[in-house]
């Protein structure tokens, strides 16, 4: 099979029709030109992290971490054009 980039949405589609149990996961797999190995990581991603769906107001680690860098790096941007600023002044 040709390799392709599944959006999100059609993954959780293709999963969710193969845990409904309405139809083998040999045929499902067929229909949508998936092997049954990438379905199966899918699904085991899907129950692992599908809990996050429910925690829309937290913020994960990583976003917290670029939110850190993001204040950081504009702090050091201004200290700089305040720099810059002082030295077009000086003779």
């Amino acid at each position: 099979m040709e390799k392709r980039k599944w959006p999100s949405q059609q993954k959780l589609q293709i999963v969710l029709e193969g845990l409904s149990g309405q139809i083998d996961i040999s045929k499902l797999c067929a229909k949508y030109q998936v092997s049954q190995t990438q379905y199966y990581k899918w699904r085991d991603q899907l129950l692992k992290h599908g809990h996050q769906a429910f925690d829309v107001k937290s913020v994960t680690k990583k976003e917290q971490h670029l939110e850190q860098e993001v204040h950081k790096l504009k702090r050091i941007i201004g200290d700089l054009t305040v720099e810059l600023k002082k030295n077009e002044f000086e003779p």
